[in-house]
């Protein structure tokens, strides 16, 4: 299949970055989108995670050039409170990377700490190993040019809440029609097709079709009948409620981090951007009606003392699964029209820019694209989707709570051997049972596991000499240092008022 002409179905973020990565990686190509002028987009994936960053720089975009546009703020963590049980203290999943050398020890000491001092909190881990918890606790943030703090990489380790609606505009208004693209606004009521793909939107023809139609995935599952694998035995909830409320006490209130709470039959985010904040109920409808989940989701409100009284709420149906293939014939399908695992882990955006990665990847070993580039991506694409799947489930199989039905049906769901379909893949539980893995994970699972009270090291084998003792004495020291360093810093808003938002204004 040659490629050298390309149409876009659908806007929104997922069209308009499939746009933005393809205008600026093949530039001599025709590249248009066509969208409804009738249809909205779902626009609720306002948080991102670090890998972001990387699509930015392929893009070469900065975050000063996009910021400013899209209500935009800073994000380094991501708290989960209540999830293992009611009144749990939380804890957080940061970014940047773990402090470990030989004089402060490896993350393996807080084990040892924990078995020594019993009432140490288990929110204390992360603060414990990762440098970048100093500014989280101290609500600060600097780009740490000096190397001031460990491990922490400004360029690459904080990511972004942000309206994805205006984000996706920015993209379309500042990026992509400068550089050529074509955007048509029409209704698409005539599909063209055989059996070598799509042939033509209404009277528009391309070598291949990108479907960024959502949730609807109006070319490769309504079209062409590509098969969508249910995942809902795995992830429980399919609904969510969705409002923007504004601030009450901006300077307190804006946080550097993503904040979700768990609650009767789901859990709440709480994502601060510059002008308000986002927050959203995802629940499912087994075990609640849409208005008693409204009611739950104002309560919970309510008790934090938002000001939402004149909020609009929006609801929102989730499509919980994946295509089998999400690359069939010239039909690729990338965002919600490719699959959806649920908002946790603010994996939305995710799957979006690292599917745009794999295309790119694909389409530059030449104009043409084979079934071997095809497969190539299916495989890719699906077993990132399917392991960030099981990362999300584990936030709920881990939990201890069953004060509801929902919590109860969670506890007492088997995990094991558990199959998404007949020929779906499995979840590996069996490995996944062993802490030991969890807790060697390059990946941010330890602090899940660790939070969620599965420990990586049995406390009852633990031992230790005086060197181990010394060496949790020198890792206490290097936490009151990150502290202290981070006390003298901007706060997020300053910081967010000096190197984005004062220059906006001047512009």
């Amino acid at each position: 299949m040659k490629v050298n002409n390309i149409i876009i179905l659908g806007g929104g973020t997922a069209g308009w970055m499939s746009a933005a990565t393809l205008i600026s990686q093949f530039p001599n190509k025709k590249i248009t989108l066509i969208e409804s002028p009738n249809i909205s987009t779902v626009g609720v994936g306002e948080s991102t995670l670090g890998p972001i960053n990387n699509w930015l720089e392929l893009l070469k975009i900065k975050d000063k050039d996009f910021m400013p546009y899209c209500d935009a703020s800073y994000k380094l963590s991501i708290r989960f409170e209540d999830f293992y049980k009611k009144g749990d203290g939380g804890f957080h999943y940061p970014f940047g990377s773990v402090f470990e050398d030989d004089d402060v020890g490896s993350k393996e000491l807080w084990f040892l700490k924990k078995h020594l001092f019993p009432s140490t909190k288990v929110s204390e881990y992360t603060n414990w190993i990762y440098p970048i918890m100093a500014l989280v606790k101290n609500n600060v943030l600097f780009k740490n040019e000096d190397k001031e703090i460990d491990c922490f990489d400004f360029r690459y380790d904080a990511a972004y809440h942000f309206d994805a609606t205006k984000f996706g505009l920015w993209l379309k208004d500042k990026y992509c029609l400068p550089r050529g693209v074509k955007y048509i606004q029409e209704e698409i009521n005539d599909i063209q097709h055989n059996d070598d793909g799509i042939i033509s939107l209404n009277q528009y023809k391309a070598d291949l079709f990108i479907d960024c139609s959502g949730f609807k995935s109006v070319l490769l599952g309504e079209t062409l009948k590509e098969p969508f694998d249910d995942y809902s035995n795995l992830l429980p909830n399919n609904k969510a409620w969705a409002t923007r409320i504004p601030y009450t006490d901006k300077e307190k209130e804006l946080k550097p981090y993503t904040n979700c709470t768990a609650i009767e039959n789901g859990w709440v985010w709480n994502i601060p951007c510059w002008d308000r904040v986002g927050t959203g109920y995802v629940y499912s409808d087994k075990y609640v009606s849409d208005e008693q989940a409204l009611e739950e989701f104002k309560k919970h409100l309510d008790k934090n003392k938002s000001n939402y009284k004149k909020s609009k709420f929006t609801n929102i149906k989730m499509r919980i699964g994946v295509h089998k293939r999400l690359f069939v014939k010239n039909v690729c399908a990338i965002g919600l029209a490719a699959g959806f695992i649920e908002p946790l882990e603010s994996n939305g955006l995710l799957s979006v820019h690292e599917f745009l990665m794999n295309l790119v990847k694909v389409m530059q070993r030449g104009d043409r694209i084979s079934q071997w580039d095809r497969d190539s991506f299916n495989k890719t694409c699906i077993d990132f989707f399917n392991e960030f799947t099981e990362f999300v489930a584990e936030h709920y199989s881990l939990s201890h709570r069953e004060d509801t039905n929902y919590w109860k049906d969670i506890s007492n769901r088997s995990f094991y051997n558990n199959r998404v379909t007949d020929k779906g893949f499995k979840l590996d539980i069996e490995a996944k049972m062993n802490s030991k893995m969890h807790f060697r994970s390059d990946a941010g699972l330890h602090c899940i596991t660790t939070g969620m009270r599965y420990f990586g090291m049995d406390s009852l084998n633990l031992k230790h000499n005086k060197q181990d003792l010394l060496k949790i004495k020198l890792r206490e020291k290097k936490v009151k240092e990150w502290n202290q360093i981070c006390k003298n810093k901007s706060s997020l808003l300053e910081f967010l008022n000096e190197n984005i938002y004062t220059r906006a204004r001047a512009l």
